[in-house]
């Protein structure tokens, strides 16, 4: 169990502590269910509520609302963001206590760190490369001539096809998949002829990528992921598409073929980019949309329509097959107007 006491926790996210810097925390927890030995925060206003009914044991609050709690405090610029940087004392770590399991395969020809981690049932193929403090977790695959960079965790079943580069300080939780085969196939007479994927992946420095996530390996050029991407469960990233520093997507969203997405997006949950397009930085793309075209602006986009009651939505869908209709009828209106205003 980790412990901690207030004034270390203060030191390291630079907070003003008030109340009693021995204080021993061994966890964190909301507010609602925090005991004494944990702290909390408050980022969102509409939890102001329980912060007098609180039993944690210090709180980190924004200086608007410092008063607001009378027990031991961390006074900083941003609650959220403290309490992310807190996490990282708490939670468990991904490697184990020997260098390389008994159980597990390593090739002659690969290349292990002596601070590295290879767990029970991992598969370490020819040519690989297993940085310093990186974690192989059991049951997990590195194929030939991949790279697993400094302090990378691949957490159980993690799937590293062959030429494969992974960067410093990622996170690839179980279950994802990266450098499989990208969809091509081109038709013939006799059904569909395999294009095989002839390029790699690479992938940058603090990138993580959630379970069941699949990046598929470049078609010709390799498959790209900037340093700082985020991907959530069950994403899927296309043959030879790209996506800049810092850009996020949530669960369940996919890139297609050959697509770049530039540097600081957000794409929601549900979203879905065609092919062969291109989307600057600083885009923001809201759930289930569907983006068929390039961005070339920053901003925020959506597409489709909001839910509804279903008696409504059904009205309102009739109507959108009708657009079409109206639009040329008003147009013919106007043309007559105007030619009744000429005479």
């Amino acid at each position: 169990m980790a412990l901690f006491v207030l004034k270390e926790l203060s030191e390291r996210i630079g907070a003003e502590l008030i109340g009693d810097p021995q204080l021993s925390i061994t966890g964190i927890a909301t507010l609602q269910s925090a005991s004494p030995s944990d702290i909390s925060f408050l980022a969102n206003p509409k939890y102001q509520k329980y912060l007098s009914n609180t039993n944690a044991g210090a709180v980190i609050l924004s200086p608007k609302v410092a008063d607001a709690f009378e027990g031991n405090r961390l006074i900083c610029g941003d609650p959220y963001l403290a309490y992310a940087a807190l996490t990282a004392l708490f939670a468990e770590p991904y490697g184990g206590q020997e260098h390389c399991h008994p159980s597990a395969v390593v090739s002659d020809g690969a290349e292990i760190a002596s601070t590295a981690c290879v767990m029970a049932n991992a598969v370490v193929e020819a040519g690989a490369v297993i940085g310093e403090g990186a974690v192989v977790g059991a049951g997990s695959v590195v194929g030939r001539r991949s790279i697993v960079g400094v302090n990378t965790c691949l957490a159980a079943n993690v799937s590293v096809y062959h030429d494969v580069k992974i960067g410093e300080n990622c996170i690839i939780h179980s279950g994802a998949v990266i450098g499989g085969d990208g969809f091509g196939f081109a038709p013939s007479g006799n059904g569909w002829v395999k294009i095989h994927q002839l390029g790699g992946v690479r992938i940058g420095n603090r990138v993580e990528i959630g379970a069941n996530t699949t990046v598929d390996r470049g078609a010709l050029d390799d498959t790209v992921l900037g340093d700082g991407v985020i991907l959530d469960n069950m994403v899927q990233i296309g043959h030879s598409a790209e996506l800049g520093e810092n850009t996020a997507m949530a669960a369940c969203s996919g890139v297609s073929g050959s697509t770049k997405v530039g540097a600081n997006c957000t794409i929601a949950g549900g979203v879905g980019i065609a092919g062969h397009i291109t989307i600057v930085d600083g885009v923001h793309i809201t759930a289930m949309s569907m983006i068929t075209k390039s961005i070339l602006s920053p901003g925020s986009y959506s597409s489709g329509t909001p839910f509804n009651d279903t008696k409504s939505w059904r009205k309102n869908a009739v109507r959108f097959n009708q657009l079409d209709k109206i639009s040329k009828r008003l147009s013919l209106l106007e043309t007559q107007h105007k030619m009744t205003d000429a005479d």
